[in-house]
């Protein structure tokens, strides 16, 4: 069951953020969430694709979120890890990412994030990410 809807957590994030542009929240179903980022020629880098720190920017965002989407508004959640696969270059159209949580503990959640450019199955990148919880939050 979750605890805040596509609403509410884009308006977390916007709040979190102000001035930012910050991914757009699409889905919330169970313990995942799907989330989009518009692609500009400011995320791009040399050879026609996507840099990396806009990946993994999307997939650590999709991880805080889903996380949230499950505890409430657990602002100062903290990424302790994140491991991430390039596997193929990405469309430059929006970066699509759907984060599923693997594990949600008292101190640690663990999340699988998929990357793939809107429209396409096939993944552009796959990211685990842990973040611990603040002990005076949950």
């Amino acid at each position: 069951m979750t605890k805040l809807g596509v609403e509410e957590l884009q308006s977390i994030l916007l709040e979190s953020f102000p001035g930012a542009e910050v991914p757009h929240v699409e889905a919330v179903d169970g313990d995942s969430v799907v989330m989009s980022l518009p692609i500009t020629d400011r995320h791009g880098r040399p050879g026609g694709t996507l840099s990396g720190p806009t990946m993994m920017m999307l997939a650590d965002t999709a991880a805080w979120v889903a996380v949230m989407a499950q505890v409430g508004p657990v602002l100062l959640a903290v990424t302790t890890s994140l491991h991430i696969d390039f596997l193929r270059k990405p469309q430059l159209t929006d970066l699509m990412a759907r984060a599923r949580l693997l594990k949600l503990g008292r101190r640690l959640a663990v999340a699988d994030v998929e990357l793939f450019s809107r429209g396409s199955t096939e993944l552009a990148a796959k990211a685990q990410v842990t973040y611990s919880l603040p002990s005076n939050e949950r």
